[in-house]
């Protein structure tokens, strides 16, 4: 078991920038898999960008180019840096652990972006 706990989320101009901080409460160094997915509303849980602990990514097809997964595996963190963000990435975002064959989530952080 991790506790995961964001940070980061706030309310943004389109074009703007902000940067999610997920903490864990223990070492993620054997974590196979880390990532973020958002949940807008009205939609399903969807998967935003994913780092395995040998640092291959994985971006959803419409933030390529514009959001960055990061590890620090000596801090316990997974980062998501956003950057030209759009209305459309206005979602609560969670980070994730998938740990063996369950998965852990933090508890959401709220990202709005204005038009």
């Amino acid at each position: 078991q991790v506790q995961l706990v964001e940070s980061g989320g706030g309310l943004v101009q389109a074009g703007g920038s902000l940067r999610l901080s997920c903490v864990a409460s223990r070492s993620i160094v054997s974590i196979g898999l880390m990532g973020w997915y958002r949940q807008a509303p009205g939609k399903q849980r969807e998967l935003v960008a994913t780092m395995s602990s040998g640092g291959t990514t994985a971006y959803a097809d419409s933030v390529k180019g514009r959001f960055t997964i990061s590890r620090d595996n000596a801090k316990n963190t997974v980062d998501l840096q956003m950057n030209s963000l759009k209305p459309e990435d206005t979602a609560v975002y969670y980070c994730h652990a998938k740990l063996g064959w369950r998965d852990q989530w933090g508890q959401g952080t709220q990202v709005t972006v204005s038009s």
